[in-house]
């Protein structure tokens, strides 16, 4: 083949092929994207419709133990279930802290001894025995893409 007749040619093979090549590769030194995590948690047995689930995501016993979460969330409750997905979350472990804020006042209630009147659980069903659930009963996996756990707040 002559180079006169060869020059369309590659320039249409060009023209066919740098999309693909622009779509596949991405900018040129450009970091790939980080994987991140998508939790969606569902809470079961809601005994009394209203008010709101507010509960607490934590990655360290140090921020579960201290009230810390590095991501909280308000879920509405209209029926005996409630879910939310929460996402950014980078791949790793993790724990979940709620209660039930029936009355809708923003905080827990308790009794006059401090102990909770509105209903409150932690992942896994963590239990409560005398003192709030322990990070070791309570952490789960999380790991790059969906994930999802129930909860049981009764």
């Amino acid at each position: 083949m002559s180079e006169s007749k060869q020059r369309p040619l590659v320039l249409l093979l060009s023209a066919l092929t740098l999309p693909a090549v622009l779509l596949s590769s991405g900018p040129a030194n450009a970091a790939p994207a980080p994987e991140t995590a998508r939790l969606t948690i569902s809470f079961t047995g809601v005994s009394k419709p209203g008010g709101a689930i507010m509960a607490g995501v934590f990655d360290s016993r140090e921020a579960f133990d201290g009230d810390r979460p590095v991501q909280g969330v308000r879920i509405p409750v209209n029926g005996p279930m409630a879910t939310e997905t929460i996402t950014g979350l980078k791949p790793g472990r993790y724990a979940i802290k709620a209660y039930h804020d029936v009355n809708g006042d923003g905080r827990m209630n308790t009794n006059p001894f401090g102990i909770p009147i509105e209903p409150y659980a932690a992942s896994n069903n963590a239990p409560s025995r005398m003192a709030p659930p322990a990070w070791a009963d309570a952490a789960i996996d999380l790991v790059a893409g969906d994930n999802a756990h129930t909860i049981r707040i009764d």
